[in-house]
C-alpha cells in the first residue's frame, strides 16, 4: 500500500474514532426525587445530595474537562410520572446518568423506559432483591444486607420468637416480607406466630395494628416487629407505639425505611432502644464520615442531618464519575463496563466495591435510636456481598447474576442458561 492510501486510511480511522471520543459539555446528570407528596420527607435530602456532589464535582475540576449540570424534576411521588420524569430526563434533556428514585414501585416504572432507551440509573436505597437490570446499579442494600442480618439480631441477640412484619402495600414490603416468611420457617418459626400487615401510603390511623401486635404476645412469648413502613406514615406509627406504652424493651422494633431524616421530625424520646438496619449511621466514627458530616451541615445547617441513602448516592456518584473517567467517556456501554470491580471509600470504614450483578459489598449495621435522633451503633460486619436473588426462595436460590461475564441478570445455574427476566411492571 502506497504511503498515501496508508495516510488516507490512517485519517479515515482517526475521523471514525474521534466522535465516540469526543464528550459534549455540559455533562448532564438528571435527578429524579421526589419534592411533593408522601414521600419528599425522605427524598427531598437525596436531590440536596445530589446537587453538594455535584458542585464539590465542578469546585475539584468537573468529569472529562466538562461541567456537570443537575437536571432536577419532580415526580411527586406519583409512580407512573417517574416513568414520565424519566422519559423527559432521557429524550428531552439528553442527561448522561440518573441518581433517582426511593420506592420500587417507582423504580420498576421507571425500569422500561431507562431499558428502552438505553439510559443508566443508580438507585441508592434498599430494597427487595428479585431484579436485575443492565442499566440500573443497585447502590442500596439487598435483603441479604439488611433485612436477613437484622432478622438474625432479633432471634439470636434478642430472643424474639414472634415477629410482626408490618409493611406499606407496594412491591419492597410485600417481597421482602415473602421472603422473611420463608427465612424464619427455616428457622424455625412457626407460621402462626408471624403476623403481616400493610397499609396503604400515608396511612394514619395506627391503633387497631399496634393492639393486634400487643394481642400477638399474649401467651408470654416475646415479640418483635419488622418495620417495612415507608414515608410518612412512620409519624403515626412511632406516635402510636408511644401512646401505647410500648418500649423496645417490650416489643423492639426494627426498621428498613427509617433514618436520622426521618427522626428528626419525631419526638424521640419515647422511641429511645428501637432499631433500624442500615449500611450507614450518622454517627460512625471515621475521618471520611467527619469531614462528610461537615461539609453537609455547612452546606445545609447545622439541623440537617445525613442518612443511609445519602451515603449510596456518595458512593454510587463517585463511582460513576471513576468509571467516566476511566472509560474516556460518559456513554452508558462504556461507563457501564469500567463500572465493574469499581471501589470507593464507604463513610462507615472499609471500602465498597461494585460487583458483576451491579450490586455493591457493604457493612451492614445495626443502631439503637437515641434520645437526641441519632443511632448508638450497636452492630456492624465486614463487607456483604449484595444478591440480587435470594438464597431463601426455591425459584430464585438457583438464580445468579452476572453482566460481565455472562452478561446475564437471571441465569438459571441449574439449566445453564439464560432466561427471560420476569418483572413486575
Amino acid at each position: 500500500m502506497s504511503k498515501k492510501l496508508i495516510s488516507s486510511a490512517a485519517a479515515i480511522l482517526i475521523g471514525s474514532m474521534l466522535p465516540a471520543m469526543a464528550q459534549d459539555c455540559p455533562i448532564k446528570v438528571g435527578v429524579l426525587h421526589s419534592l411533593s407528596g408522601t414521600m419528599a420527607i425522605s427524598e427531598t435530602t437525596l436531590k440536596d445530595t445530589m446537587e453538594m456532589l455535584i458542585e464539590q464535582q465542578n469546585t475539584a475540576g468537573g468529569v472529562l474537562g466538562c461541567e456537570l449540570e443537575a437536571v432536577v424534576v419532580d415526580p411527586a411521588s406519583d409512580w407512573p410520572l417517574f416513568a414520565e420524569k424519566a422519559r423527559e430526563l432521557m429524550s428531552v434533556h439528553e442527561v448522561d446518568v440518573i441518581f433517582g428514585n426511593w420506592t420500587s414501585v417507582s423504580r420498576k416504572s421507571v425500569l422500561p423506559v431507562i431499558e428502552e432507551l438505553n439510559g443508566l440509573l443508580f438507585y441508592p436505597v434498599q430494597y427487595e432483591g428479585e431484579e436485575s437490570s443492565k442499566n440500573v446499579f443497585y447502590t442500596g442494600a439487598a435483603p441479604n444486607q439488611q433485612a436477613i442480618p437484622a432478622t438474625d439480631y432479633f432471634l439470636e441477640e434478642l430472643g424474639v420468637e414472634k415477629f410482626a412484619l408490618l409493611g406499606t402495600d407496594y412491591v419492597y414490603p410485600r417481597t421482602t416480607n415473602n421472603i422473611l416468611e420463608s427465612y424464619l420457617q427455616q428457622k424455625g418459626i412457626a407460621s402462626e406466630d408471624i403476623f403481616v400487615n400493610y397499609t396503604p401510603f400515608g396511612h394514619s390511623d395506627w391503633s387497631k395494628i399496634v393492639s393486634d401486635v400487643v394481642a400477638l404476645g399474649a401467651d408470654g412469648k416475646k415479640v418483635g416487629v419488622i418495620s417495612t413502613i415507608n414515608g410518612d406514615a412512620n409519624v403515626g406509627f412511632y406516635k402510636e407505639l408511644a401512646a401505647a406504652g410500648i418500649s423496645a424493651d417490650d416489643i423492639p422494633v426494627v426498621a428498613f425505611s427509617v433514618g436520622e431524616e426521618e427522626l428528626s421530625g419525631l419526638d424521640t424520646s419515647n422511641l429511645v432502644g428501637h432499631l433500624a438496619a442500615w449500611n450507614y449511621f450518622q454517627s460512625a466514627d471515621t475521618d471520611a464520615n467527619a469531614e462528610w458530616v461537615a461539609a453537609w451541615k455547612a452546606r445545609m445547617g447545622e439541623e440537617r442531618v445525613t442518612n443511609d441513602p445519602m451515603e449510596a448516592h456518595y458512593i454510587g456518584f463517585n463511582m460513576w464519575v471513576n468509571a467516566a473517567t476511566a472509560a474516556g467517556t460518559t456513554d452508558v456501554d462504556a461507563v457501564r463496563t469500567a463500572m465493574y470491580g469499581q471501589e470507593f471509600p464507604n463513610l462507615t470504614g472499609g471500602t465498597a466495591v461494585m460487583l458483576p450483578n451491579h450490586h455493591l459489598a457493604k457493612p451492614v449495621l445495626i443502631g439503637e435510636i437515641q434520645d437526641d435522633g441519632q443511632f448508638d451503633i450497636i452492630s456492624q460486619t465486614e463487607e456483604v456481598p449484595g444478591d440480587a436473588w435470594t438464597d431463601f426462595l426455591p425459584e430464585s436460590a438457583v438464580l445468579k447474576s452476572d453482566w460481565a461475564e455472562l452478561e446475564c441478570g437471571m441465569y438459571n445455574t441449574e439449566t445453564s442458561s439464560c432466561v427471560q427476566i420476569k418483572s413486575n411492571y
